[in-house]
């Protein structure tokens, strides 16, 4: 049943590239959020409906908050894991988001996103979510 709260959840895992870490060997901080969005990824292929689905459903969805608490950093070549819980669903995504480090289970970052449902042909925002995100996940609660 919609109404009651039931947790989806999912994880991946990234090796932080040279390229992201800055003069002090440390992941910079605006990376995070690249690591966010392959954990969101990984999220919304849990429920079928990757950005490729969501395109095709007629709706986009953009970010409009983001937070994030900095609390150890990553450096390079560390092997993070992105995890990642369906948190909202009704009016909005919200999704949270917790970097670890899976060797040791130690929280380098944590934080959510907001992102809400606009209808690709009108652009007007929609005050609740469209009814295919709720048959993605009924189909996935099933599983």
């Amino acid at each position: 049943m919609i109404g009651e709260k039931r947790l989806l959840a999912a994880s991946a895992r990234v090796e932080v590239p040279f390229h992201d870490v800055d003069a002090m060997n440390v992941c910079w901080h605006g990376h995070y959020l690249k690591y966010f969005e392959i954990g969101r990824a990984a999220l919304l292929r849990a429920f079928d409906y990757d950005y490729r689905e969501m395109q095709a459903s007629g709706y986009l969805w953009p970010i409009v908050e983001a937070h994030l608490k900095y609390v150890r950093p990553a450096v390079y070549g560390q092997e993070i894991e992105v995890r990642t819980q369906l948190l909202e669903f009704e009016n909005r995504l919200k999704i949270g988001y917790e970097i670890v480090d899976p060797a040791t289970g130690v929280r380098l970052t944590r934080g959510h996103t907001i992102q809400v449902a606009v209808d690709a042909a009108t652009r007007e925002l929609q005050f609740v979510s469209p009814p295919v995100v709720f048959e993605k996940l009924e189909r996935a609660w099933a599983r």
